[in-house]
């Protein structure tokens, strides 16, 4: 391991005062355990550093984190050793067995004056990845430079690597089948090949087929290389599970090359490899587009309390290039206000969609609904008020036609940069909010196209406090409705709804129009409400408005709002 102690870029990362005692206070006693700490805990951290088998070199100051070491074995003395002459800062261990490697460690670590602490069994180890990184830009800490030569993390790197080994064609997948890599050899693809990479999936049938025979349940309890011979035009194929831990992250996938076969080494290279692909794996899915670190870096840019650059390195994004923000409603309501659709399918669907149109998005869950930040849209605003016109139009189209649902979208503008986002967020769900409360049935909009809807909305929002005097049409009529158990306030506020036109109405309630003339007669009965008076009509569906309001503040259980 080479020491890059002299080396003035990480120098400058070690001087960073986001110290190890800060570190630990920020991310709390549930993720780490600090056993040693040789040189106190006033020494700096620069970052955190996953151990590569492939690339053991270390940068001075990290933290780094020791997956798939044996805590108790002799390869945990030599990590710790070769992390002291780097100048690390401290290595982190699986979780220690009672009575464990502990004490065995700890000679070596005063040795070396190198912190050693343990992960907790509940935090595994990509969430700890993210929490650490998370603590350090919490505490402070700058990004770190990064080093010349391949990137921990870069999979389609890993794939060409590998693929030179093992002489075949190779595709990194997540458990799910899905291809996050592949090798850049292109010449005699065969057609599955062709058709997973296109897909950026293997095939549904291919999946089931495999599922069938046992080939998943086989891949995921063992350590070794399964090979499959090949079969009329199905080449050669080897595969191996990646694993961190007991944790399985995803698999390697080799597939021979028409008239060329694979390297006489090829499993025992993949099973090498797979050991080393765990780092980079653990690194992608904690810096990944779609990590629980990029939705939160997202939500707080959203509610303008974090750093558009912060996402940008996230995402990937240039912070200075147009984004919008789409709010989406999550399909209609069931009776007991649930959505009908399970909204982590939704938001699932929502990000796939994005990614099918070529756009770079982030989707934040926000109670009920979606806001979906979409960035890197074209330079030119109004070209990008397009791009965001069409994508709202077929997620609505496209969502609601796989979920049998309703689904409206409202669109925010346009905005030059990421820093702006929260704007585009307040129009996105100013017009979602008109579109739900809307009798039409229009499911895009953006706010010019809604704005009397959201005026009146303002209006009601403006009229919550005040305080109106005791005995108005509508309160008798709720009175009326609670001591009876009728529906008279419903009533009213259809009649109101459709300008007096009783048929209109009357459908709307399902009623005979001579049902809802009935109505309309004990309404003005109970309640003294004059419907020839603009001002009575007026005042009353002001305060329809107040109770439907209030009723969605208090929720599904509260039933009938108390306010007037």
């Amino acid at each position: 391991m080479t020491d890059l102690r002299e080396q003035p870029e990480w120098s400058r990362a070690a001087d960073s005062r986001v110290t190890l005692e800060r570190l630990l206070s920020v991310v709390g006693p549930g993720a780490l355990e600090l056993d040693t700490a040789p040189a106190g805990l006033a020494v700096p951290v620069g970052g955190v550093g996953v151990l590569d088998a492939l690339d053991p070199e270390t940068r001075h100051g990290v933290l780094l984190l020791a997956v798939g070491v044996d805590p108790g074995s002799a390869q945990a003395l030599d990590v710790l050793r070769r992390a002291g002459a780097a100048g690390a800062t401290g290595v982190v261990f699986g979780p220690d067995r009672p009575g464990g490697a502990a004490a065995a460690l700890r000679p070596a670590a005063e040795q070396s004056g190198t912190a050693v602490l343990f992960r907790t069994a509940w935090c595994p180890w990509d969430q700890l990845v993210g929490v650490l990184r998370s603590g350090l830009a919490s505490a402070g800490a700058p990004p770190v430079p990064g080093v010349p030569g391949p990137a921990l993390g870069d999979l389609d790197g890993l794939a060409d690597a590998v693929a030179a080994l093992v002489g075949g064609s190779v595709t990194i997948e997540d458990t799910e089948s899905r291809v996050l890599a592949h090798s850049s050899t292109e010449e005699n693809v065969d057609e599955m090949r062709r058709l997973t990479i296109l897909g950026r999936r293997v095939p549904p049938w291919r999946v089931a087929a495999m599922r069938e025979a046992g080939l998943f349940r086989a891949l995921w309890t063992t350590d070794d290389v399964l090979h499959r011979r090949a079969r009329g035009d199905d080449p050669e194929r080897l595969v191996c599970a990646v694993r961190s831990g007991g944790e399985v992250l995803g698999s390697l996938w080799v597939a021979a090359i028409a008239g060329r076969p694979l390297a006489p080494n090829a499993a025992e290279a993949l099973r090498a490899a797979s050991r080393a692909a765990a780092a980079h794996l653990l690194h992608h899915r904690t810096r990944g587009g779609d990590s629980r670190l990029v939705e939160d870096a997202a939500r707080a840019l959203l509610e303008e309390r974090g750093s558009a650059e912060l996402l940008a390195d996230r995402m990937a994004l240039p912070a200075r290039e147009p984004c919008a923000v789409l709010a989406v409603g999550l399909g209609d309501r069931g009776p007991q206000g649930a959505p009908a659709e399970d909204p982590t399918r939704l938001y699932g669907l929502l990000g796939l969609h994005c990614a099918g149109f070529g756009h770079r998005a982030v989707v934040v869950p926000a109670g009920g609904r979606a806001l979906v930040l979409v960035g890197a849209l074209e330079r030119d605003l109004e070209a990008a008020r397009e791009q965001v016109t069409k994508l709202g139009g077929s997620l609505a189209a496209q969502l609601a036609a796989a979920t049998g649902g309703r689904v409206r979208v409202g669109l925010g503008e346009a905005v030059p940069s990421l820093a702006a986002a929260a704007g585009s967020r307040r129009e996105a769900e100013q017009a979602l909010r008109a579109l739900q409360g809307a009798a039409d049935g229009r499911s895009v909009a953006r706010v010019a196209d809604v704005a009397d809807a959201i005026g009146v909305l303002q209006v009601v929002e403006a009229l919550r406090d005040v305080r109106l005097p005791p005995g108005t049409s509508v309160e008798r009529l709720a009175a009326s409705d609670a001591e009876q158990g009728g529906s008279l306030v419903e009533t009213l506020r259809a009649y109101l709804d459709h300008f007096g036109d009783v048929s209109a109405a009357a459908r709307s309630l399902s009623l005979h129009p001579n049902s809802l003339r009935y109505r309309l007669g004990r309404i003005t009965k109970v309640s003294g409400l004059d419907l020839d008076s603009p001002d009575a009509r007026l005042l009353a569906q002001l305060q329809l408005r107040l109770r439907r309001r209030a009723d969605d503040d208090a929720g599904p259980e509260a039933g009938t709002s108390g306010r007037p």
